[in-house]
């Protein structure tokens, strides 16, 4: 096999972020350092996410042994070929990394491979890796296969500025015009703004062909609404039947969790379209298995769901008081119409309903990630907070566990991602947005601004 030729090396995290990044190099000449080999063993037996990503990896290297020599390279059928890569000793005192290391092992391997004449290429997902190669004189790439840019991914609306007197119409002309020019996404909305004052708007929703829907406020039985275009857009598309997939994105303070819950709530208890409400969201560190700490399971995942807890407290505390002002009106009018008559006993006030309440008899459920691989759920409000820290693979594995008449929602913030490989661009809610969009049972919608407070607002901007 001739060496003088370009030869990209993987790193332990592009095999563990997506197993079949093997099979990603078209033409490619593909080196796995045998040390990755041995980082891989240390994760296998894992029941994380990270275990089960490296159990795949190595099961795709196995597979291709039995087609051919790892040591000598497996020809692939995109016409590229894979091999295992052993470094020197001699190069040790070539680097003043320590040796012992792992990643400075596949550096290693890289720096002699480079050292004869080849044209070597190191990607990995680890910037500090990326940037020791980069000392090291060797060329570096993130892998980024599903990378999408903060400035091309998909937020679900638009903004156009047309007269004043279209604002009027059921379809603006302006909008037809995007339809027919294909610059506009099935269910994607429009902010129609009047062109001498952004104040006046009208929202509208795209429905395929030249049909646009006008959005209006939706009729809640409790006194909490949208705050901005974003949130009404985002109820739209949660409080639609029709839609059984969407993505709810954006900083911190935007609302997606409170809308998604509000949502959920409406839907159980007044249009009845689900029979109960599951959410779950990633036990951070993702590393960490849920196991490790005391208590049922409920008690583990008291801790990780206080965000929960607080939006849902919250929702309660206004559908309750909304509850207590209709029954004292209720109470007010009995006692009119009862004037001057003798009561013979006295009425007591119906108990207040608590989201603990609701969490007792099963109504809504709060589950950890791992607990839902391998199932069916039929008929539920699925929401899957802080998306933002899953990679494709595993959002895929959660989507393909809805079933027939349930709704899932994910919901999260693309900048601020716990997870060490990855990033905005990369991470699986904006993937499964930029993937999903246009389908007909989809939504997407990216809340921009924050509604939890002004110091919130300026934290987030500021630090």
């Amino acid at each position: 096999m001739a060496i003088n030729k370009k030869i990209y090396i993987l790193d332990t995290n592009v095999l563990i972020h997506d197993p079949k990044s093997l099979f990603a190099f078209a033409g490619a000449r593909l080196g796995i350092p045998a040390v990755v080999l041995e980082e891989l063993d240390q994760f296998k037996s894992e029941g994380t996410d990270r275990g089960r990503n490296t159990r795949e990896a190595i099961r795709q290297l196995d597979h291709l042994r039995e087609q051919g020599s790892l040591h000598d390279g497996v020809p692939l059928d995109n016409g590229g070929t894979v091999e295992v890569l052993f470094y020197l000793d001699s190069t040790i005192n070539k680097t003043p990394f320590i040796s012992t290391m792992g990643d400075n092992k596949i550096l290693l391997t890289a720096l002699a491979l480079k050292e004869k004449g080849n044209d070597v290429v190191f990607i990995s997902k680890d910037l500090n890796a990326r940037v020791k190669a980069d000392a090291l004189g060797i060329a570096t790439e993130d892998y980024s296969k599903e990378y999408i840019s903060e400035k091309e991914f998909y937020q679900g609306w638009i903004r156009v500025a047309v007269p004043s007197i279209e604002l009027k119409n059921e379809s603006p002309k302006e909008l037809i015009q995007f339809a027919k020019d294909g610059l506009i996404q099935k269910n994607e909305f429009v902010l129609a703004e009047s062109q001498n004052n952004p104040q006046n708007y009208r929202i509208y929703r795209y429905n395929g062909g030249e049909n646009f829907k006008a959005v209006s406020l939706p009729q809640l039985n409790w006194p909490l609404q949208p705050r901005n275009p974003q949130q009404l857009m985002a109820l739209n598309l949660l409080l639609d039947p029709e839609i059984q997939f969407a993505c709810l994105f954006g900083p911190a303070g935007t609302g997606k969790t409170f809308l998604t819950l509000l949502a959920g709530l409406h839907q159980l208890f007044s249009t009845k379209n689900y029979d109960g409400m599951l959410i779950s969201r990633p036990v951070v560190p993702l590393g960490r298995d849920i196991g490790f700490l005391p208590g049922t399971v409920e008690e583990k995942m008291h801790s990780w769901m206080m965000p929960i807890y607080d939006n849902m407290n919250f929702i309660m505390h206004a559908i309750n008081k909304a509850k207590r002002q209709h029954d004292d009106e209720k109470v007010d009018v009995v006692n009119k119409k009862n004037k001057g008559r003798k009561e013979s006993h006295s009425q007591k006030k119906p108990r207040l309903i608590t989201f603990e309440d609701l969490l007792h008899q099963g109504i809504i459920k709060l589950e950890p990630i791992t607990y839902m691989r391998g199932r069916t759920i039929p008929y539920q409000f699925i929401i899957i907070d802080e998306a933002q820290n899953l990679n494709s693979h595993e959002i895929k594995t959660l989507v393909t566990r809805v079933g027939q008449g349930s709704k899932i929602i994910l919901t999260g913030d693309p900048y601020q991602i716990d997870s060490p490989y990855l990033d905005f661009g990369s991470n699986g809610l904006v993937v499964a947005s930029e993937r999903f969009k246009g389908q007909g049972i989809f939504g997407s919608i990216y809340l921009p601004t924050s509604e939890r407070s002004e110091l919130s607002k300026l934290a987030g901007e500021l630090l």
